[in-house]
């Protein structure tokens, strides 16, 4: 019976002892493929990745970023780098010579002399085929064929969690290789910048010169173009996604320029504003309409500030990036089919798209002061607005033959109107759902209401349609 026990006891020690050893060499090979691996990604890609020298024509004020992001133009001691000559990174996309990069590499290029320098010591001289600012891409062309060229890969299918590679040009210091993975998807609002952004965010060691380099996956497929990072080597580098870079370059090579698709509104996500939920009872998450811009294609729809767009196409759109992000998947003159809530019922809208101008609006839900509108100059045939002083929620209005609805004249400081976003000139036309047309029918509605209920009024102001919220 001893015997027994001390050779059970044996037994358990031996499988105990052997299987850290067994586990050992099978972590060892794990260890070898990954190895292996990695260095398969820097062989594929870095034949196709391209070192730019820009030698500046007319001066050209580089972009401005918030302060803790750059376009990797310091050194290594935080000093700004000399932008004579710029240098960058960059990638063979087409064998026929087409280069993809960043729009700040190679924005002192113009009237400039552009130099691209080859992993085989080849150098030649670029034309710039394309840049555009708003997405910080841009498309180089060098007459040379057959050359290396990256395999495009799809960044929406990246995951968070995944390998993440980058090869580029720091500190003159060519085709320096770093692995990390992808730390997030979806960064925006980080330039400061009102349009439509959208980065991939990375750990992968990225420094001032890898701007404009790949940014690829563990099949050596790029996923996205380096773009920004925030300081030196922080673990907190940002890419232009390359399913946005691939869109923006292909217009770039077709048309020297990208169009956009748009609407004309100002919104703004149920997520991202919290104090607007109890204004849409029963409804989860959506994109609320802000405001709407005259002579847009919402403009002459029957799309209205304070509808809540739930679904583009079919899509669900919670996060004004959502919804932005679908517009721009469009292509212009496209209808597209928008699936809205209003005063508690869901409705479908059809618009078609029309092309976003130079001048974008910001679409946020801050409301822009403007001036007091002025009355018009009396005449023979004009006859004075009736004004109405003592209404509830401390505004004066008044009452024009003119124009359909009342007019704000003054509001009283800290009073319901001002704090709900109401100001002077606004022209109210619309309050709780119905419409305004004259200074009884706003008496009769808020009278209607009751002293405890909160109103949505729709205005026009200064050539747009927003609304504002009355609380007592």
């Amino acid at each position: 019976m001893i015997m027994n026990r001390v050779l059970t006891g044996f037994v358990f020690v031996s499988l105990v002892v052997l299987a850290p050893l067994s586990q050992a060499q099978g972590v060892s090979g794990m260890a070898r493929e990954l190895n292996d691996a990695f260095a398969a990604v820097y062989e594929k890609v870095a034949p196709a990745v391209v070192v730019i020298e820009v030698q500046p024509g007319e001066a050209v004020a580089p972009a401005q970023l918030p302060q803790g992001l750059d376009f990797f133009f310091r050194s290594p001691d935080g000093r700004r780098m000399e932008p004579s000559p710029d240098q960058g990174s960059g990638f063979i996309f087409r064998p026929d010579g087409l280069i993809l990069t960043n729009n700040h590499v190679v924005q002192n290029g113009e009237g400039g002399k552009i130099t691209v320098r080859l992993l085989d010591g080849r150098k030649f001289p670029a034309e710039l085929v394309g840049r555009d600012e708003r997405s910080d891409i841009a498309v180089l062309k060098i007459d040379a064929k057959d050359l290396p060229a990256v395999a495009l890969g799809d960044s929406d299918a990246a995951k968070v969690g995944e390998f993440a590679f980058a090869i580029g040009a720091p500190f003159d210091l060519p085709y320096t290789f770093t692995s990390g993975i992808v730390s997030a998807k979806g960064r925006t609002n980080l330039t400061g910048n009102p349009n439509y952004e959208e980065f991939i965010q990375t750990d992968a060691s990225i420094n001032p010169g890898n701007s404009g380099g790949p940014l690829c996956d563990i099949d050596g497929n790029v996923v996205g173009v380096n773009t920004m990072i925030s300081g030196i080597n922080r673990g907190l580098g940002f890419a232009v996604p390359i399913n946005i870079a691939k869109m923006v370059a292909e217009q770039l090579i077709t048309n020297g320029r990208v169009s956009r698709a748009w609407l004309g509104i100002g919104i703004s996500g149920l997520e991202e504003n919290e104090q607007r939920r109890p204004l849409f009872p029963g409804v989860d998450d959506g994109v609320v309409v802000e405001s709407i811009e005259r002579d847009t294609p919402a403009y002459r729809s029957q799309l209205q500030p304070g509808d809540v767009i739930l679904r583009v196409d079919g899509q669900k759109v919670s996060l004004a990036r959502d919804l932005q992000r679908e517009i721009l998947s469009k292509t212009i003159g496209q209808t597209v089919s928008l699936e809205i809530w209003r005063g508690g019922r869901t409705a479908t809208i059809a618009i078609q798209t029309g092309e976003q101008p130079d001048g974008l609006i910001q679409a946020s839900s801050r409301m822009r002061p403007v001036p007091v509108v002025p009355a018009p100059p009396m005449g023979p045939s004009t006859r004075p607005p009736r004004q109405e002083s003592s209404l509830p929620f401390g505004l004066a209005i008044s009452e024009s033959p003119e124009v359909q609805g009342v007019r704000v004249e003054e509001i009283a400081p800290g009073s319901p109107a001002e704090l709900g976003g109401l100001l002077p000139g606004d022209l109210i036309t619309e309050l709780g759902g119905q419409p305004v047309l004259s200074l009884k029918d706003y008496k009769d509605i808020v009278s209607s209401a009751g002293s405890d209920r909160a109103l949505m009024v729709l205005v026009e102001r200064e050539g747009e349609r927003t609304f504002a919220i009355l609380k007592p």
